[in-house]
């Protein structure tokens, strides 16, 4: 997961750390792909750029690979223990920070940015966008994902005064929440929120979908897909924009 510099020392050696999930459900992965599958086209019609920003360990744009099959898929990490693991996954990797000039590549250089659960964890999302904007070209796409504040069960929680999931206190432990790994997230936004925000940075909102989360207990499952029938429930928000 790529987050911009300077870091605190804390968070470098968090992020550094292998014990550290830096990967998705294959949900989101398959969904947000075919979302992106259908904007660009078949290669047929020419070879696109794709950046998966974030990638972690290459997992989610592995499994994205089939369905863009003849586009060409760099993945992008801050990480370089997360960039170790995406190259057993992924023909083309490089090392880039969302800071101004920090990805290795020319203005419009990029079709499209896999954003993919990399926002939550940002200290300045605003120069981030900044940069993704940079590299994408004029009507370039952006397929950004990320948990919901506002999910089904986060409303529930909340009414019982339980600290939400996704959202967290620690980078040490679990305090207050269900589950039991830490990811380490700083910044959580609701379908409205997030709307808001990619379009103030230079973007036309094509659509936002839902997506279920891997984490939810299985019995919940099926209410958990259901929920993505009503992307500002759902557990994951899908969003696909335009660079304008």
């Amino acid at each position: 997961m790529t987050t911009t510099a300077p870091l605190h020392r804390g968070l470098r050696d968090f992020y550094e750390d292998p014990a550290v999930p830096v990967a998705s459900g294959t949900a989101r992965s398959l969904r947000q792909a075919r979302m992106l599958a259908a904007a660009l086209g078949p290669a047929a019609n020419g070879t696109r750029t794709v950046l998966d920003i974030g990638c972690g360990d290459g997992t989610a744009a592995a499994t994205a690979a089939p369905l863009l099959g003849g586009h060409r898929i760099v993945g992008v990490d801050w990480s370089q223990d997360a960039l170790g693991r995406a190259r057993t996954r992924l023909p083309y990797t490089v090392r880039g920070e969302l800071t101004d000039g920090g990805l290795p590549f020319r203005t419009g250089a990029a079709d499209a940015v896999l954003f993919s659960e990399v926002v939550e964890h940002l200290v300045d999302p605003d120069s981030a966008l900044d940069e993704i904007r940079r590299v994408l070209r004029p009507g370039g796409h952006l397929m950004l994902s990320t948990p919901n504040l506002a999910a089904w069960y986060n409303r529930a929680l909340l009414l019982a005064g339980v600290q939400p999931v996704f959202s967290e206190v620690s980078l040490r432990a679990i305090h207050g929440r269900p589950g039991r790994e830490v990811v380490g997230h700083l910044r959580l936004a609701t379908a409205r929120a997030l709307r808001e925000f990619v379009a103030a940075a230079g973007f036309e909102i094509v659509a936002l979908k839902g997506a279920p989360f891997h984490g939810v207990p299985r019995p919940l499952r099926p209410l958990d897909r259901l929920a993505c029938a009503v992307p500002s429930a759902a557990s994951i928000l899908l969003l696909h924009a335009r660079r304008t």
